[in-house]
């Protein structure tokens, strides 16, 4: 086995890893719900898990402050560092397409043992294939990139809104008294379809409390579907954020670049606006009882004109919390947090299935939502308190030194030289 010795890797971006941190650490807030609950809890709590009292605050605080926008910060991340990694390869004499392309390989890979092996939720796969469609991009000017960036946030949008307005359309149809009988059956039909195709919430969480084998054959099952029917309508919304990741890095946004009440115009302007506009949303679905049909509605609204916004809002107050040399000890665990991302991303699928899957501990379907906090809590304790020491005698995390021994074809050093 040969081993790679190469020179001292280039000094990080301390507040890019922080807010990488927080993300790495804010998405459980919203995967915790997949891994131990049947999966239409994930979009409407009377599913599973409960919907009153503390679970349904659980829910809505989490769903105005967190979901989408820590995937949202993900995402804007992955672009930023598509730019980093290519300027550094182009700087050290490489071939910035050659890198990012066998990084990009290689995270499918991986992506898929991930998917069909450990969790089906993964996101990994997405990434590999719009990253290598967004690398074409990355000298681009900053204009450029925040242009089209938008412009895809604006179709996913205009795909829902159309998406929305003929279900309502064919509602009004199916409703009318001259409707026919095949007309009816045909809306009878599309309702049942805006549900998952998935079992009963009882008959999953008996499959997920099963054996390995009951469980991989349901995993490979509803990985593929959403490899298949769920992420090519994500295509555009995650390229676009992509694009808005690189045009922020570029821009010196992510670097700590900016002037500290330019953060704060940022923070408070996000905040100030998406905010309250979230608790109106969060009202308006829980008081429908989550429609499905309103839920064509409410998706892109929120993912779309919301999420960018009070997610850039999120990134300056990391940002503004490590360069204002505060709680120092904190910041630096973030930042290690954020630069063993990978590592954490992957360790929490396997922690979390051997606590929730039948192979293991086999709680899926056994806490109500409220419940699942502690258990993101104490991973969040873990997360701080392994990655720091962790990096303090290795160069990189496990699956950052996997990733990068699979994309150069060669076993790098582990070991800090």
């Amino acid at each position: 086995m040969s081993i790679d010795r190469e020179k001292a890797a280039p000094a990080r971006i301390a507040t890019l890893d922080a807010v990488r941190g927080v993300a790495v650490m804010g998405i459980l807030l919203l995967n915790i719900v997949s891994f131990a609950l049947p999966a239409y809890a994930y979009v409407d709590p009377h599913f599973a898990g409960g919907a009153e009292g503390a679970n349904w605050w659980s829910w809505a605080i989490v769903f105005v402050l967190a979901d989408g926008k820590m995937r949202g910060l993900f995402t804007m991340l992955f672009g930023a560092s598509t730019v980093l990694v290519a300027e550094r390869a182009l700087a050290s004499g490489e071939s910035p397409a050659r890198v990012h392309y066998a990084r990009a390989a290689s995270l499918f890979a991986i992506g898929l043992v991930h998917a069909y092996l450990i969790w089906a939720g993964d996101i990994l796969t997405l990434y590999a294939f719009c990253g290598a469609l967004a690398f074409v991009a990355w000298r681009w000017p900053v204009r450029m990139l925040a242009s089209l960036g938008a412009l895809l946030l604006l179709w996913q949008l205009a795909l829902g809104l159309l998406v929305y307005n003929d279900t309502r359309r064919f509602e009004a149809a199916a409703a009318t008294p001259h409707a026919s009988a095949a007309v009816r059956a045909q809306w009878k039909d599309y309702q049942a379809a805006l549900l998952p195709p998935h079992p009963p919430a009882a008959e999953q969480i008996a499959i997920y409390r099963g054996d390995w084998n009951t469980v991989t054959r349901a995993r490979a099952e509803a990985a593929f579907e959403i490899e298949t029917q769920v992420m090519p309508w994500m295509l555009p919304e995650t390229l676009g954020l992509m694009l808005l990741g690189m045009a922020l890095f570029r821009a010196g946004f992510f670097s700590g670049g900016w002037a500290r009440r330019h953060y704060w115009a940022v923070a408070a302007a996000g905040a100030g606006v998406t905010i309250p506009l979230y608790v109106a949303l969060a009202g308006w679905m829980s008081a429908t009882h989550f429609d499905p049909i309103l839920l064509l509605l409410t998706e892109p609204l929120h993912l779309t004109l919301l999420r960018p916004a009070l997610a850039m809002a999120e990134a300056a107050l990391v940002i503004l919390f490590v360069t204002s040399g505060r709680a120092r000890w904190l910041a630096a665990r973030l930042t290690a947090a954020g630069r063993m991302a990978f590592s954490n991303y992957l360790g929490t699928s396997i922690v979390c299935t051997l606590i929730f899957y039948g192979y293991g501990l086999g709680w899926f379907g056994r806490l109500e939502r409220w419940q699942l906090y502690p258990v993101v809590f104490a991973i969040w304790i873990a997360m701080l308190g392994w990655s720091q020491p962790w990096l303090e005698r290795f160069a990189y995390g496990p699956a950052e030194w996997l990733w990068r021994s699979m994309a150069r074809g060669r076993w790098q050093s582990l070991r800090r030289i």
